[in-house]
């Protein structure tokens, strides 16, 4: 755990606030163990196609970008944070309710993605109650976010039963069901109050930057996103094509499963992976796996083979998602936390969505081989951090000690 300082009033940390913190990360992914597996198979099933498909899962990510800046800096200036999860949670159960009566494309689109934009700042603001507490009180953020990825796992196993039995009819109910987590959960999360600019743990980095302008933190958003982004033809046809290989539902929930198991192993070694590896490593090590997944990921190897390739997803997203949140650490204030947050959900979500849409045009014409295409577009993306890492000092070389924060 990373020792921290003393608070600015000697007050400590909220009652189980590592218990209430782990639980708000539940409550979204336990949502997002349905939708993102799941979601494109209700669409399908209401005979839309590939380009369709892209499009409306497309809208939400762009339309959120635009929204969760806004929020996050807001977030900033609030008594207490934790109070906009519940506008988020409520206004999002609206829509997975509205979703009943939509069966054409428009109104599909629209309801989608005005649900995207409610639910665009339920994640970001959680993370940064999580980073505030590792700053003032020392906690260890992956042993709060891991909790998260196990919501997501457990949820997607069963979706996995209820698909295989009832079909894509179970994808709404489970939603609603899962949106009224998140409202609930509103209540129970953490209130610390507002932000603040000291109080930051004695073994991280001091911020670099006094704001979010600065030009290595912005470019090195930039690179992690279009990495990121390269995912997009996965989390959009995977389960669509498995379907289509024949594997059935069980073996499709645990194909996603694997993937955010492997992810949580990494999160439960993050104090050791951060000891021993410095930001840029596990950014860079991740990204250069992030080429290699998709370059093999036309290849059938049978449900084995995609088992282990699923596994790489604790390198392209946990590594990458680890070492980009230990960048924002160290190079912001508390008081620019959710706008930093924000900011990095805004250049993450504008490239996904854009390479979504897109993804829905490549596979439609190029079908499982887009994925050659999404190997460059990581590679881009690895190019783009290099980039920013030469911003640096030369004093904090690539094998700086995690004790820098760097």
């Amino acid at each position: 755990m990373i020792p921290a300082t003393k608070s600015l009033q000697g007050e400590g940390a909220p009652s189980h606030f590592r218990l209430r913190t782990a639980l708000s990360y539940c409550a979204p992914l336990f949502v997002n163990g349905i939708a993102l597996p799941f979601f494109p198979v209700w669409l399908a099933g209401l005979n839309f196609g590939d380009r369709e498909i892209g499009l409306i899962l497309a809208v939400p990510m762009v339309v959120r970008v635009l929204v969760v800046p806004i929020v996050g800096m807001l977030a900033d200036r609030v008594e207490e944070r934790a109070n906009v999860l519940f506008w988020s949670g409520a206004l999002s159960l609206l829509t997975a309710i509205a979703l009943y009566w939509t069966s054409d494309f428009w109104p599909v689109l629209l309801v989608y993605g005005i649900q995207g934009a409610t639910y665009a700042p339920y994640v970001p603001v959680v993370e940064s109650i999580a980073i505030s507490g590792v700053r003032r009180w020392g906690f260890d953020y992956g042993s709060m976010r891991v909790w998260g990825s196990i919501a997501f796992i457990f949820s997607t196993l069963v979706g996995g039963q209820m698909i295989q039995k009832w079909g894509g009819s179970m994808v709404l109910p489970t939603m609603v069901g899962g949106f009224f987590l998140t409202t609930m959960m509103a209540f129970f999360c953490p209130r610390i109050g507002p932000t603040r600019r000291r109080n930051q743990p004695t073994n991280l980095q001091a911020p670099t930057g006094s704001s979010l302008r600065s030009p290595q933190l912005l470019i090195t958003m930039i690179g992690v996103s279009v990495q990121q982004s390269s995912h997009a033809v996965m989390y959009t046809f995977a389960s669509i094509y498995w379907r289509t290989l024949g594997f059935s539902g069980t073996q499709i929930a645990v194909l996603w499963s694997i993937g955010v198991a492997a992810e949580v192993m990494v999160f439960f070694l993050s104090k050791v992976l951060s000891r021993r590896f410095s930001a840029w490593t596990l950014i860079f090590f991740g990204s250069s796996m992030c080429i290699l997944r998709w370059i093999l990921f036309p290849i059938n190897f049978g449900f084995a083979g995609y088992f282990v390739l699923q596994c790489f997803h604790s390198c392209t997203y946990a590594c990458v998602h680890t070492g980009i949140q230990r960048r924002i650490v160290a190079s912001v204030q508390e008081t620019q936390e959710a706008s930093a947050q924000g900011s990095y959900f805004f250049y993450n979500g504008m490239f996904l969505g854009l390479m979504t849409l897109a993804s829905g045009y490549l596979y439609a014409w190029l079908g499982v081989s887009s994925y050659y295409v999404m190997a460059g577009v990581a590679a881009f993306g690895l190019a783009t951090v290099m980039l920013a890492r030469n911003l640096q000092p030369r004093s904090s070389g690539f094998g700086e000690t995690a004790r820098k924060a760097s």
